[in-house]
């Protein structure tokens, strides 16, 4: 028979996935790549894929994974798409389609499934990173096939193509909108989201923190140390990617930080409306940038600054494991290696300010900077400087007269 992995999360679309497969004549091997999902019970999980029929179910943890070689450095470029989202969702992906191919190798699958909508962006994600690794991959996006959405328009039918297998789905046909977690954040989208004039923030109900409203009314500090761009402790305590990312999402979830409301540009060319929970991420972004305006010279983080939308939107894109993302991953560790140091922040009813900050490879020189007298800037340099930095301007002036 002919083998295929599937990306199955036990939901409702990969549920009837993973039965549409098998009436296809796959053999079908089940992973289940553990990001930090809702509290839920694995094995019921993989139990529940094995009683689907898949020959094989496998539960992969990858939260160390993600965070470590991730998300931190996306975290490192400062990257947000289109200025506000963390790209915790996207920055996922990638690392999906690389578990579930060193499953299908393993299993000698020649064929790689996965649920995403023919409308959305994971389907690029989802492929543009299992054909660089794998050019000879053979992709199943279900939802890009007529037949199978002739079969299945609506969640009506896959609920009854579920209930006719006897497969358990925790699903209605009426949901507000739809959730997609890991431990990086949460996305919130579709349903009644999709409408605009409804308020996102109010509608949905968040499951990583609580409201700014809600938030404590006394500021909560916390202190995150960086080596060389790298968040390492946590209020002087030396943590994992992973517990880092945990613990300051509930430092930052019960101080109201980290939610968005935003209309995107999708990669496949439409705009759509999400809503988005990151209050730990969020708070390790505004961290390291105290940190860096400290220790990173200034042309180098003007060329990151610039750099830093591109990365994003490769990020979103699906653009990963790609030469041009190989490099700018090495242009990044370069340019964060004297970025160490210590940043406190207080957390107040969703706002991030500094407290303090202090880096051993600091660039700031109080002598230089004071604007109260003496010091060791030469106020008489200037002089010279500005005539050379205004000479183009004075014989353009000259030659063109401005009218003013």
């Amino acid at each position: 028979m002919k083998s295929c992995v599937l990306a199955y999360s036990g939901g409702l679309d990969t549920s009837v996935i993973l039965g549409w497969l098998q009436d296809q004549g796959y053999e079908v091997h089940a992973v289940y790549v553990d990001l930090g999902q809702p509290c839920e019970d694995r094995e019921e999980i993989m139990q529940k894929a094995r009683n689907g029929g898949a020959v094989s179910s496998r539960l992969i943890d990858a939260r160390e994974e993600m965070c470590r070689d991730f998300a931190f450095p996306v975290l490192a470029w400062q990257a947000k798409y289109e200025q506000i989202y963390l790209l915790g969702t996207s920055i996922a992906r990638p690392l999906i389609s690389k578990i579930c191919l060193q499953v299908a190798r393993e299993v000698g699958a020649t064929a790689y499934a996965h649920g995403a909508t023919g409308k959305g962006n994971d389907q690029c994600r989802f492929q543009l990173a299992a054909e660089a690794l794998d050019p000879n991959v053979q992709m199943i996006a279900p939802w890009r096939i007529k037949e199978f959405r002739d079969a299945f328009p609506g969640r009506t039918e896959l609920i009854a193509y579920c209930e006719s297998k006897n497969i358990p789905v925790k699903a209605s046909t009426a949901k507000p909108y739809s959730s997609d977690e890991n431990v990086l954040h949460i996305s919130y989208e579709a349903g009644q989201l999709e409408e605009l004039d409804v308020n996102g923030v109010e509608m949905v109900d968040f499951g990583m923190g609580v409201s700014p409203q809600e938030a404590p009314d006394i500021a909560e500090k916390v202190t995150i140390g960086f080596a060389s761009g790298i968040p390492t402790s946590l209020n002087g305590q030396q943590v994992t990617a992973l517990e880092m990312v945990e613990q300051v999402n509930q430092i930052a979830g019960r101080n109201g930080v980290g939610r968005i409301d935003m209309v995107e540009n999708r990669f496949v060319g439409m705009k759509s409306r999400g809503v988005y929970e990151s209050p730990g991420m969020t708070v390790l972004y505004d961290a390291l940038m105290y940190v860096e305006q400290l220790a990173m010279d200034r042309d180098l983080m003007h060329l990151r600054d610039r750099l830093a939308p591109e990365v994003a939107e490769m990020v979103y894109y699906g653009f990963w494991y790609t030469p041009k993302m190989d490099a700018l991953l090495s242009f990044i560790d370069e340019a964060q290696k004297p970025v160490s140091g210590e940043v406190t922040l207080k957390l107040y009813k969703g706002n991030i300010s500094v407290d303090s900050r202090s880096s051993p490879n600091s660039l700031y020189d109080a002598e230089i900077a004071t604007m109260e007298g003496g010091g060791s800037y030469n106020q008489d340099d200037a002089e010279g400087f500005l005539r050379i930095q205004g000479l183009p301007s004075r014989v353009q002036g000259t030659v063109r007269p401005r009218q003013y």
